[in-house]
């Protein structure tokens, strides 16, 4: 939910409000509408694409083009241990789910 402030004084004794028509369509997606979630970005690259992509997958691509929101916590413990890369298909697909939701 958004709101708008007019911060002003109104100095006049005949009016009492002033009227403001904001057009929606005009305005800018907020932050808050061009997230989606990991489960919305999965299903479209389902329901797009056929393939079942994991949740290590899509943050492999987020990191890639700088859409980390936060730290991650959960590293593993020994600094050698492997994680697949994620294959080219799936990047395409994960990809294209994410200019959808307009993240990129």
């Amino acid at each position: 939910m958004e709101s708008i402030v007019l911060l002003s004084r109104l100095k006049s004794n005949k009016l009492k409000h002033i009227n403001v028509e904001l057009e929606l369509d005009e305005l800018d997606l907020t932050a808050a509408e061009s997230k989606a979630t990991y489960e919305e970005i999965k299903d479209y690259v389902l329901m797009q694409s056929g393939l079942k992509v994991s949740n290590l997958y899509i943050a492999q691509i987020k990191e890639k083009y700088g859409i980390i929101e936060r730290r991650n916590y959960n590293l593993p413990k020994s600094e050698n241990s492997r994680q697949p890369k994620c294959p080219p298909e799936k990047e395409k697909a994960i990809m294209a789910a994410l200019k959808y939701f307009r993240m990129i």
